[in-house]
């Protein structure tokens, strides 16, 4: 079996893998406080949990995002499961060109979700990755990562409005009823939701002008869901595309 890890900022998302199919997986909290030794009891447990013992893991891939967390990982797959992670960086083979000017900038997930897009819908693709940060990254009919847009993700925007303007509380991101809120939360709701979602549609309309008119456009990460249903723009919404990427890439390298 093979254990894929992609570390956010935000989140931690793991799955294991019996070939090429996707036997389980998890979403944890990204704590850069964390040990090697608690990351792995955690780890032990849930796989327990789902039936699979330490020496069913035979391999492991990793992409992080959090660079004082890849080696927490990389120190506990070697303690719990006896094998060496692949970390995907570079030199490792993607099977992506990279037409960015500096490749070396490029986060490893971006990549890890343009493989996979490319591998699963083909091209052009446009990957919105719903996260700490929202990324748009571009694929082109060849298969080459062209580059991209970042913004705020939606929680982001969501804390520094209710920590930078005094009166206005917390609210819970749901989708509001209707665009004219009746009252403080449903029109903070409705601007927070419905403003991401312009944001999303108007971004990618441009990028894909860019793109020469068309391209698939996959939403994943942790709220794709969420504002992938929403928003016009988004043809397939895939939440595992990460981990797929990630499975992809090792066998790439195997």
């Amino acid at each position: 079996m093979l254990l894929a890890v992609d570390i956010g900022n935000t989140n931690i998302v793991i799955g294991v893998y019996e070939q090429q199919q996707l036997k389980c997986h998890w979403r944890l909290a990204s704590d850069r406080r964390k040990t090697e030794d608690e990351y792995g009891l955690l780890l032990r447990l849930l796989c327990h949990y789902e039936g699979i013992e330490p020496l069913d893991i035979k391999a492991a891939v990793i992409s992080s995002v959090v660079p004082s967390l890849i080696q927490v990982f990389e120190a506990m797959v070697k303690k719990q499961y006896r094998c060496q992670p692949l970390l995907v960086g570079p030199g490792v083979k993607t099977g992506m060109p990279i037409r960015f000017e500096n490749p070396r900038e490029v986060g490893a997930d971006r990549i890890v979700n343009g493989v996979a897009a490319f591998e699963r819908y083909g091209g052009p693709a446009i990957v919105v990755d719903f996260g700490t940060a929202t990324t748009f990254d571009a694929i082109s009919a060849q298969g080459e990562y062209l580059g991209g847009a970042i913004a705020p993700g939606i929680e982001i925007a969501t804390e520094a409005l209710f920590a930078r303007a005094a009166k206005l509380p917390r609210v819970e991101l749901v989708r509001p009823p209707r665009v004219i809120g009746r009252n403080t939360v449903a029109g903070m709701q409705a601007g927070i939701v419905y403003g991401f979602i312009g944001q999303v549609d108007g971004i990618v309309t441009r990028m894909k002008a860019e793109l020469g008119g068309r391209a698939v456009v996959v939403a994943t990460g942790g709220l794709g869901d969420f504002i992938g249903a929403e928003a016009s723009c988004i043809d397939k919404i895939d939440p595992m595309l990460t981990l797929e990427g990630l499975r992809i890439i090792y066998e790439r390298n195997s």
